[in-house]
């Protein structure tokens, strides 16, 4: 892989649900807790397939990732041993001829669905979906190994409104109230 460029919205309504093809089950599990470096994953998909996967942030819209298929067994036995865990379940859609992901999360986290696409760079033009909200691509306190660390629930009023890093290129700046 090496790098991701991915744009991130809150989802408004359940209006994408007509345009899942498929959906999958995550178990998510951090090994480290400081989201402002190296992110290192174990991701379990239904409980058959798993990986582990390595991400740094460049400046929010682009990331370096890289991911490697681990046996189950090390991933379940990884997962148990993190301190930090999500799930979720992935649904993909294909909307404008583009691979669009919806995360609908468990748990702490459950009121919070995420829209995600991955783009070819970071100028692509995208046609936004109705059912999208506020975009909230390279708002850490958002991301899955934040919620990990601090769920969407514990989150407080003042997280919650946080201003995304002004310094990012290509992104309007934004606040969020869930």
């Amino acid at each position: 892989m090496g790098i991701e460029i991915e744009r991130r919205f809150l989802v408004n309504n359940e209006d994408w649900r007509s345009k899942v093809l498929l959906s999958e089950d995550f178990s998510q599990g951090y090994l480290n807790s400081n989201i402002d470096e190296w992110i290192i994953r174990v991701r379990i998909i239904d409980n058959s397939k798993s990986y582990i996967t390595l991400k740094s942030s460049l400046n929010g819209l682009v990331n370096h990732e890289f991911e490697y298929s681990i046996p189950i067994k090390d991933a379940n036995e990884l997962f148990n041993l993190s301190k930090y865990k999500i799930t979720k379940t992935r649904y993909q859609l294909k909307i404008n001829n583009k691979n669009w992901v919806i995360d609908s999360f468990y748990g702490s986290n459950s009121s919070l669905k995420i829209a995600e696409i991955e783009l070819n760079s970071e100028l692509e033009d995208i046609q936004i979906p109705s059912w999208c909200g506020q975009e909230i691509t390279g708002m850490k306190t958002l991301s899955n190994a934040s919620l990990a660390k601090t769920p969407i629930s514990e989150l407080s009023i003042k997280d919650r409104m946080k201003e995304k890093d002004p310094k990012q290129k290509g992104n309007p700046s934004f606040r969020l109230s869930l």
